[in-house]
C-alpha cells in the first residue's frame, strides 16, 4: 500500500511517500462511554522519498468546485473540509498527480 504523508510544516502539504510496513493495520478500540467517534487505526510507515517541490495549501485553494475532477479538487476536499490527521483513499488520477512531486 502506497501512502503520502502529508503535514504543514512550512507550509508544505505534501511531505513524503510512503509504504505501509503492515499488510493489515490494527484498529485502536473505542473508549468507552463516548457515542460518536471517528473510527482509528494505527500504522506503521516507512519514508520511501521526500517531496522535491513544494505543494502546499495555496496551492489548492483555488481548487474549490467539487465537481470538477480535478486532482487538486480532490485533494483540497479530502484534506481541508476538516483539519485532522486522516487517511483517505484517492483515485488514480490524484495518485498520478502526486507521484509527480517526488
Amino acid at each position: 500500500m502506497k501512502l503520502w504523508l502529508f503535514g504543514s510544516t512550512a507550509g508544505w502539504l505534501v511531505v513524503a511517500a510512503c509504504v505501509c510496513c503492515e499488510e493489515h493495520p490494527e484498529p485502536i478500540a473505542k473508549k468507552r462511554g463516548i457515542a460518536r467517534q471517528t473510527p482509528r487505526m494505527s500504522v506503521t510507515i516507512k519514508r520511501a522519498a521526500l517531496a522535491k517541490r513544494p505543494l502546499g495549501r495555496n496551492d489548492f485553494k483555488p481548487f474549490n468546485n467539487w465537481n470538477d475532477g480535478q486532482s487538486r479538487t480532490e485533494l483540497n476536499f479530502k484534506f481541508y473540509r476538516q483539519s485532522t490527521n486522516k487517511i483517505v483513499g484517492i483515485s488514480d488520477e490524484t495518485a498520478d498527480f502526486l507521484n509527480g512531486f517526488f
